[in-house]
């Protein structure tokens, strides 16, 4: 063990491993890449159709379902049925990346704008606010720290299972883990499990001090 760990030591410091095409910072941008578009590409699914639900109470039941079945998909199943009907590409992946990302965006949305107080909403709608009205200038900002917090949890979970790219051939940290399955190489395995629970962790902490800033005068 104490080997393994010393040669997952020498493997992450070595300057030839952070250069070139294969190298860990092209690896990176990489997964940040497959990661961040895929997080917003849900985000234009999930926020709407949260926003809508929480605002009219309608469809409530439906979506929340659909959004939980989304979550219960067998990620690398999705990729490769996917994979079979639209052949290779990155399409497959982005597709169980958004599905994965959906379910988080539309319940923490929903959650948010069912939290607001209906006394706010009818105080609202009594100064002669329209829906609309109601909807962008009074719940959205109210339920918008559970609405961050969805996203936050979106994407990380969206990093976490970004290395599926790799299983169809393409780049991110993932390469590293099936590389080193394929090699049995046990460093490499363990090195690409390492970064891709490392930039998790980074961007958490990031995104939940980013959020903890931005709503500081809150009250809790």
């Amino acid at each position: 063990m104490y080997e393994l760990f010393k040669n997952l030591g020498s493997w992450l410091t070595s300057g030839a491993q952070w250069s070139g095409s294969d190298g860990i910072v092209h690896r990176l941008a990489e997964h940040l890449q497959y990661s961040l578009l895929a997080t917003l590409i849900a985000a234009a699914i999930g926020l709407p159709l949260g926003l809508l639900i929480g605002h009219t109470g309608k469809g409530a039941f439906l979506a929340i379902n659909l959004a939980s079945f989304g979550r219960a998909l067998p990620t690398v199943g999705l990729v490769v049925l996917v994979f079979l009907a639209g052949g290779l590409s990155m399409v497959p992946v982005y597709v169980a990346l958004v599905a994965l990302a959906v379910p988080a965006i539309v319940t923490n949305t929903y959650a948010g704008m069912t939290a607001v107080d209906p006394d706010v909403k009818d105080a609202a709608r009594g100064q002669g606010m329209r829906g609309h009205q109601v909807l962008f200038q009074v719940e959205l900002p109210l339920a918008l720290p559970l609405i961050m917090t969805g996203l936050r949890l979106a994407l990380i979970q969206v990093v976490a299972t970004a290395t599926i790219a790799a299983y169809v051939s393409f780049g991110g940290l993932g390469r590293y883990v099936f590389d080193g399955l394929a090699q049995r190489d046990l460093v490499q395995v363990l090195g690409g499990a390492v970064l891709v629970a490392v930039v998790a962790v980074v961007l958490d902490l990031l995104l939940s001090t980013l959020q903890r800033f931005l709503f500081r005068h809150r009250t809790a």
